[in-house]
């Protein structure tokens, strides 16, 4: 665990050259709001969580398995990590901030890649 890191992991990088490459410029890890987003457009008022499948138990998807050793930990553990994003997603919605979660998975089909930055740049630059 302590491997995996908290920031710039495979798929926040990969999502931030995306929305860069379109010329949109944003913020990382704002320490000014109740929780810190992986990404942040200030003028916007969107933050992007950039979602670990397995870390945050993705609904339907294969790498949101459940450990076979430990189960009770890792149980625990993904409650509390799903706990977490449910408070920090109404916390910003208290401080009229768009908050949008981006799933590992999603970042790995260039389809989808694109869709996201489309639908970022298109609500950034309304």
């Amino acid at each position: 665990m302590s491997r995996v890191p908290s920031r710039n992991s495979a798929p926040e990088i990969c999502l931030r050259q995306a929305l860069f490459a379109q010329g949109l410029r944003y913020r990382l890890n704002a320490k000014s709001l109740p929780c810190k987003p992986d990404i942040v457009f200030p003028s916007a008022r969107l933050a992007i969580f950039v979602h670990g499948c397995f870390w945050h138990q993705h609904d339907m998807c294969p790498k949101a398995r459940m450990p076979k050793t430990r189960t009770d930990f890792w149980a625990e553990k993904f409650r509390r990590n799903k706990n977490r994003d449910t408070r920090n997603i109404r916390e910003l919605r208290e401080v009229e901030w768009t908050a949008v979660i981006v799933w590992e998975c999603e970042l790995k089909r260039p389809n989808r890649l694109a869709e996201i930055v489309m639908e970022t740049a298109t609500f950034v630059r309304r």
